[in-house]
């Protein structure tokens, strides 16, 4: 049975790659699940670069017949504040910075500035490395705005203060089946999903 190996220890990211990648037929696992540690430094300056640093690196460790390495990186990007915090979304105010204290200072950044101008976008890229060296990336977006205050609670990170025009709330609202089908991450899973299928 084929494997995949996803560069990530986060939980509620791996319940959400686990319900997109239903029915590959490939057992899925996480870093540690699978035991891998590899301490990386993303030094791309690119959704898609970072990614491949990661997938790449935990490759390098595997290295097993018929085990497929996923990473992704993923961020927000806001128009008004120059397309921040982008690629260090996650480093955003230091890694160890609540997302609500993070939440919180973007919504402040923001003060006074009226709807048409806090357009945003979550964006996710996903490489993959294959026990033959080949790689492939994949993209996903998903655009809305940054509200006025955090709601919800079924997301996690920047969910609560991303607002979806067509739902008219944030993705911190919205429930796991819909969130999965408009997510950047949904997006970008399901376009690798076709690629692991097809192969």
């Amino acid at each position: 049975m084929k494997k995949i190996i996803f560069a990530t220890g986060n939980q509620d990211k791996m319940r959400e790659i686990r319900e997109i990648l239903t029915g590959l037929e490939m057992e899925i696992l996480s870093m540690k699940e699978a035991k891998v540690e590899a301490d990386i430094v993303e030094d791309g300056k690119t959704f898609e670069e970072n990614a491949l640093i990661k997938a790449s690196a935990i490759a390098r460790k595997v290295r097993e017949k018929d085990v497929i390495v996923l990473a992704d990186d993923s961020g927000l990007e806001i128009d008004y504040l120059n397309k921040e915090p982008g690629i260090y979304s996650a480093r955003y105010l230091g890694e160890d910075t609540s997302y609500a204290v993070k939440n919180q200072n973007l919504i402040g950044r923001l003060e006074g500035v009226p709807k048409e101008k806090r357009t945003a976008r979550f964006v996710c890229a996903i490489a993959a490395v294959f026990d033959d060296g080949r790689i492939c990336v994949t993209r996903g977006t998903i655009e809305g705005y940054i509200g006025w205050e955090p709601a919800g609670e079924n997301g996690f990170g920047y969910d609560p203060i991303f607002y979806v025009d067509e739902y008219g709330c944030s993705t911190a609202q919205l429930s796991r089946e819909v969130k999965n089908q408009l997510s950047h991450r949904g997006k970008a899973l399901r376009a690798m999903r076709e690629k692991l299928a097809g192969r």
